[in-house]
């Protein structure tokens, strides 16, 4: 199976990755990917996506996670990457060799022990297959100017028709008035004492 990034979660304050599930009651439910618990994150939670992360490189472009991760699964073939708890020479070494367009002065150390250690853990979850971002659901290509398609999700046409068929159609913005426990306003009176 394919591994979407955009469900795959990097979530302030909690070590690894998490693996969106649903949404829930104000909040989303995630699975951790390497001891398989789930916990509820709440809307406070800073929660990032593995696909909306980049690098910056020496060219105009960033380099998008996911292309790092294909560059460094080629380069290393089936061995795990350098340890994220190596020195600063060394992953910067491994980063030369593998993505050497990226921006020695804005790709610090700490950014290069995360890449290292989500790549880490996506390989023991068996998770460095990924979908191809570059062809919708639809399987059509992106527009010529490298802008990608956005689908709408398409749902099902009978259950949307049954459920206008069930209700009577209002215009929208219109409310039926309350007849039940409404009371009509008091009347001004005028006080005794003014002339």
């Amino acid at each position: 199976m394919k591994t979407d990034l955009t469900k795959i979660l990097s979530i302030g304050g909690h070590p690894g990755l998490f693996r969106y599930l649903a949404q829930s009651n104000g909040g989303v439910v995630v699975e951790s990917m390497t001891d398989k618990t789930r916990k509820w994150m709440g809307p406070s939670a800073r929660m990032t996506s593995l696909s909306d992360i980049s690098v910056y490189t020496t060219m105009e472009d960033e380099l998008k996670l996911q292309d790092i991760f294909t560059k460094m699964k080629e380069f290393l073939n089936d061995n795990p990457a350098p340890d994220p708890k190596s020195k600063a020479d060394e992953m910067a070494g491994f980063f030369d060799k593998v993505i050497p367009q990226y921006d020695k002065d804005r790709f610090y150390p700490s950014h290069m022990k995360k890449v290292l250690d989500w790549y880490n853990i996506l390989k023991e979850a068996d998770a460095l297959d990924f979908e191809n971002p570059e062809i919708n659901e639809s399987g059509e290509d992106t527009e010529q100017d490298g802008s990608e398609k956005h689908v709408a999700e398409t749902k099902p046409e009978h259950k949307a028709q049954t459920v206008k068929s069930a209700k009577a159609l209002k215009p929208a913005g219109t409310k039926a008035p309350k007849t039940t426990g409404a009371k009509a306003p008091k009347p001004v009176m005028k006080h005794t004492t003014q002339k």
